[in-house]
């Protein structure tokens, strides 16, 4: 994924119409569009395919299971035309090493959640939070998600996993995040959904996001 706007799309719309329009209108300001089960389950899998014709599709599907089945997971990811898939850490190093394993065969990205946006994600990630990036750098993992709504994890997280790393950022806008802060904190990109997606010119809400980076 090129660097360009520092700016994600996360594409939680559940209908394939949406889904194109809203991509079209944002492409020129978003390096990615990430898709999750919400519009999958709704679409089917084919809707990647679609979307990887506007930007580099990003598979936010917290793959957290067995090797075997994280493999499975992620060939059918990658076979659709996804770019990246997002993965659990959770669940060990083996089933980690299976993903970057696809994901390398393919010639794909992985990023590894480290500690979710939202208030909850503290009560459980935030003891394993800095072990999972550790194992995320020391599995070959493209990069790690961490909490814009909490700056200061990504700081800690970056210490931890270096420049080799990228790190991408949901939780800007309607979590309160600030996409400024969060990309001074470290992060690489932002993660912005409703915020873009419910508004009445996303093109203008995604702009609006990038001329507050200055990325």
């Amino acid at each position: 994924m090129d660097k360009k706007n520092c700016l994600i799309l996360a594409l939680d719309v559940t209908n394939r119409e949406d889904a194109l329009r809203i991509a079209n209108e944002v492409s020129e300001y978003v390096d990615s569009i990430k898709v999750g089960y919400p519009l999958v389950l709704g679409e089917g899998l084919g809707i990647v395919k679609e979307l990887a014709e506007i930007a580099p599709v990003i598979a936010d599907f917290k793959v957290a299971d067995i090797p075997n089945t994280d493999r499975l997971i992620c060939e059918h990811v990658f076979k659709a035309g996804a770019d990246a898939i997002i993965t659990h850490g959770f669940t060990g190093r083996d089933s980690l090493d299976a993903c970057v394993k696809v994901a390398e065969e393919y010639g794909r990205d992985v990023y590894v959640v480290t500690e979710m946006s939202h208030p909850g994600g503290v009560e459980f990630f935030r003891p394993v939070a800095e072990t999972i990036a550790k194992m995320a750098a020391d599995a070959g993992a493209t990069g790690v998600v961490a909490p814009a709504t909490r700056p200061e994890r990504v700081r800690d997280i970056r210490k931890i996993i270096g420049d080799e790393l990228h790190i991408i950022s949901p939780g800007v806008g309607a979590q309160g995040g600030s996409a400024a802060d969060v990309i001074k904190a470290g992060a690489d990109w932002v993660i912005v959904g409703r915020s873009i997606y419910n508004s009445e010119s996303p093109a203008r809400a995604a702009m609006e996001i990038c001329n507050e980076m200055k990325c």
